[in-house]
């Protein structure tokens, strides 16, 4: 199994890091930012970088549905897994047109309404995951899986 993780560094990035149990024996890379926080977490994993910023930014967001298209046509991950922010949008839907499997962790300081991201892949997403039980009044179809922390 292939999988790509995509998110914004900082918090976003640490969420999909915390999750190393999981992808440590998998073929993966990470798109993020290439900023000093997530070269310095990530160091030999295989990175792309995305552009930023990339919350309501227009521009960046064209830019980045560029590079998903060239890095999902490279890659071909089985599995897309983000926790955010705006910059998995294009690559949950490019990814979704190659027949990825999408996951989505939604953030855990997000207890009582939607984030725009989370709105705009939730219908999408093969997993929806929030990390606390009131999450699931926003996202029905939601699994809780508790907290990464």
């Amino acid at each position: 199994m292939k999988v790509c993780f995509v998110g914004s560094s900082g918090g976003h990035l640490m969420h999909l890091y915390m999750l190393k149990r999981f992808w440590a024996d998998k073929e993966r890379f990470w798109v993020t930012f290439d900023k000093e926080d997530a070269r310095s977490l990530l160091g030999e994993e295989k990175m792309y970088s995305c552009y930023f910023p990339s919350n309501r930014n227009i521009k960046n967001l064209i830019k980045n549905t560029f590079v998903a298209a060239k890095v999902l046509k490279n890659e071909k991950p089985d599995v897309i897994i983000s926790s955010g922010a705006a910059v998995a949008v294009p690559f949950f839907y490019i990814g979704k047109l190659l027949g990825a499997k999408l996951i989505y962790i939604e953030v855990f300081d997000r207890i009582d309404k939607s984030t725009l991201t989370g709105k705009l892949v939730y219908p999408i997403t093969d997993k929806f995951i929030v990390q606390w039980e009131e999450q699931k009044t926003v996202y029905p179809k939601a699994i809780n899986l508790g907290s990464i922390f």
